[in-house]
C-alpha cells in the first residue's frame, strides 16, 4: 500500500506537466493576418511591393516574381533590400517570419 502512494506521489506530478504542456501547446500562426498587421502598409493588400513604393516602380517589380522560396523570403526580411528596411526578431519573430513567408510562396497568384 505504502509503494502505491509512493508511486502515485512520484507519477502525479508528471502527469500534470504533461497535461500541462498539451495545453501550452503553440497556437497555429496565420500568415495571412501577419501579413496584413506586419507588410500590408508598405507592400499592399495583394503584395510584393506595390504599397508605398507604387508612386515609383509600375508594375512593381517583386509582383513580377512567382519563383520566390520561403528561405529567400526569410532571408530579405531579416537583412532588407533596396528600400526594405531590415526587420528584427523584435518586430516579427521567426515563427511569426516563417508563417508570413509561407503565406507568400504557398499561392503566390491567389496572394496578389
Amino acid at each position: 500500500m505504502r509503494a502505491r502512494a509512493l508511486l502515485g506521489w512520484l507519477v502525479s506530478p508528471l502527469l500534470a506537466a504533461g497535461a500541462l504542456a498539451d495545453s501550452a501547446a503553440p497556437a497555429v500562426l496565420d500568415g495571412k493576418a501577419l501579413y496584413h498587421e506586419k507588410c500590408l502598409m508598405c507592400h499592399g493588400p495583394a503584395g510584393m511591393g506595390t504599397g508605398l513604393l507604387q508612386r515609383r516602380v509600375q508594375p512593381a517589380e517583386l509582383a513580377k516574381r512567382t519563383n520566390l522560396t520561403r528561405e529567400q523570403v526569410i532571408a530579405v526580411a531579416r537583412a532588407g533590400l533596396g528600400n526594405m528596411p531590415a526587420m528584427s526578431r523584435g518586430e516579427v519573430s521567426d515563427p511569426q517570419l516563417a508563417a508570413i513567408a509561407d503565406y507568400l510562396v504557398t499561392a503566390p497568384e491567389a496572394n496578389r
